[in-house]
């Protein structure tokens, strides 16, 4: 059927009521309020004895919020919205209309311009700090039509004129809901890219403080949580803490009660200048709580009270709203490795089915990453530990070299600090130092013997850096190190071996090992000679700067020896003489 009539007649009923029970409010003097032409609604007929409604359900209605310290005004409001298939609460100033959008969200706000209490314009700027995806409508006569066009550069979507035509107000929420989903739909394509980029990274990172870092950096800027918390098992049935991160207290015009992530208010003593540095008071999250629910159901999306079970008692403030993700890794049949956890407590502001679907996503990826960052931490470890094991086979092999690749190592290491290398090369060079000498372990002489080495001595030994790169080339992990393992002997004057490179064709690996090398040799006693003076080894290794050694690796060298000499003589450690 069609209706035409119906809302003309009841509009003017509901007129009539409010001008027997408002007198005041019906005055001749008062600017009229239009009644708009009746709209003509078409209803499909349905079958018999099934329920119907045109309209949709309360959960899926735009939701509406009048403010006005006229009542008169938010009755008809409300009511003629509310025909108009709106969701629609009222407010009769800014601070009502605060509490009310603490208690549920909206979409739209209708406000009065001059309103006791908290005006339009302090609501407007509010909301805008407050909740920035809603839009603001401000209702005004026409003797502050300035103000209301202030109002529009300061934020608020529209404003509308009184005396007004509610079809006028009903276009305007249109064309407002209508710049909210376009802008919604933006947003979902800014975070489907921002949901790319961090899987991307999520996925190409092997360092585990990465991955969790990035985890925790979406979670506070992407769904807007107030406290994130990610948790990783620990290899013994148990589950810790691994990052906690705090977003900054939001600020707010109204009383400090209605901010939960202030700090407890504390007595400042006078003249008193120091920055207050106190942290938001928070509860322990409970890991068996969340553990329990994780094991079964995969989904955690939680608001007040049944939110607030996954931390543990204490004067922590009260969550509004909880996400909890599993990170799930192992294949086919994937093990619990832990959870995130992230947690809203800004009155008002609860995550949605979206939030924890795009934190879910983020979780999937940084399951696998986890996985894949530890194992390889356990590959870095197993590497160290076989370094470490060759090199002090190596050292076993007589009395006289035992902790000679030590030593190298940690003067090698010095020089690449003092080089200003990066990290990873430093590490690169340590591990190269530690191996120098593993080709050693093919040759079948006694390189220690009394007296000088025959030519045939000489020549076999020469072949040890061969040697030392047979050995790791065929291990991937130890590739890296061949540099310094094989080159180590070349000459900057390309009189060296094995391959008579020179100067810069030399890699900066080697000519590093060279020098720390030569150094700890001529300080060190052999079944030859006795340990050579500092004094003199200096000399040496200026003498040879141009010839056997990188000069600016040797003066370099030479600099971080004396510094590390005297630091060694300030806590009365010994050092070679």
């Amino acid at each position: 059927m069609t209706v035409t009539a119906g809302t003309a007649v009841y509009w003017r009923s509901l007129l009539d009521h409010h001008a027997r029970e408002s007198p005041n409010l019906m005055r001749d003097d008062l600017p009229p309020i239009l009644i708009p032409d009746a709209p003509t609604i078409t209803v499909v007929s349905a079958p018999a004895r099934a329920s119907f409604s045109i309209l949709p359900p309360v959960q899926e209605r735009p939701r509406v919020l009048v403010v006005d310290d006229e009542k008169f005004i938010r009755d008809i409001l409300a009511d003629f919205l509310g025909m108009e298939g709106y969701e629609v609460r009222t407010a009769e100033d800014g601070v009502a209309a605060l509490h009310e959008m603490q208690r549920h969200p909206y979409d739209v706000v209708i406000s009065d311009l001059k309103m006791p209490k908290m005006g339009g314009i302090e609501l407007l700027d509010e909301i805008a700090r407050r909740t920035p995806n809603v839009l603001t409508v401000i209702m005004t006569g026409f003797g502050t039509v300035e103000t209301a066009i202030d109002a529009m550069k300061r934020g608020a979507y529209d404003y509308v004129l009184k005396p007004f035509k509610v079809e006028e107000v009903v276009h305007i929420i249109q064309r407002a809901l209508e710049k909210q989903r376009l802008s919604a739909e933006n947003l979902r394509l800014r975070e489907a890219v921002s949901l790319y980029k961090v899987s991307e990274a999520i996925a190409a990172s092997l360092s585990l403080d990465e991955v969790m870092a990035t985890v925790c950096d979406t979670a506070l800027h992407e769904i807007r949580a107030d406290f994130v918390s990610t948790w990783l098992d620990d290899g013994e049935g148990s589950y810790f803490e691994r990052n906690r991160v705090v977003a900054p207290p939001r600020t707010s015009v109204l009383p400090a009660a209605f901010d939960p992530l202030a700090p407890e208010p504390k007595p400042e003593p006078a003249h008193n200048n120091d920055e207050a540095t106190t942290q938001p008071i928070l509860n322990e999250v409970d890991p068996e709580v969340m553990r329990a629910h994780l094991a079964i159901d995969s989904m955690l999306l939680e608001h007040g009270q049944r939110g607030q079970r996954f931390f543990k008692e204490g004067p922590g403030r009260p969550t509004q709203s909880v996400i909890g993700v599993p990170l799930r890794a192992g294949g086919a049949a994937p093990r619990l490795i832990g959870w995130i956890l992230a947690a809203s407590f800004t009155p008002g502001r609860r995550f949605d089915e979206g939030q924890r679907k795009l934190l879910s996503i983020v979780g999937s990826r940084a399951a696998a990453a986890i996985d894949n960052a530890r194992l390889y931490e356990d590959l870095k470890a197993t590497f160290k530990q076989t370094i470490q094991g060759l090199a002090r086979a190596l050292d076993r092999l007589d009395r006289y070299t035992s902790g000679h690749s030590d030593r190298v190592a940690m003067y090698a290491t010095m020089l690449a600090i003092k080089l200003a290398l990066p990290p990873e090369l430093v590490e690169i060079v340590r591990q190269s130092a530690l191996m120098h000498d593993i080709g050693k372990i093919g040759c079948v002489l006694n390189l220690n013997k009394p007296g000088k080495l025959t030519n045939e001595d000489y020549e076999a030994f020469k072949r040890h850096p061969a040697y030392g790169r047979d050995i790791l080339e065929p291990i991937k992990f130890l590739q890296p190190l061949i540099p310094g393992v094989h080159l180590h002997h070349e000459r900057w004057d390309g009189k060296g071996y094995p391959l008579g490179l020179g100067g810069n064709d030399i890699p900066l690996i080697a000519r590093i090992v060279a020098v720390a090398d030569t150094y700890d040799a001529m300080t060190s006693d052999r079944a030859y000679r006795r340990a050579l003076p500092h004094e003199v080894t200096v000399a040496e290794i200026e003498r040879c700067s141009g010839t056997q050694f990188d000069r600016s690796v040797a003066e370099t060298f030479l600099e971080a020896i004396e510094e590390f000499r005297a630091q060694k003589m300030a806590t009365g450690e010994t050092i070679p003489e």
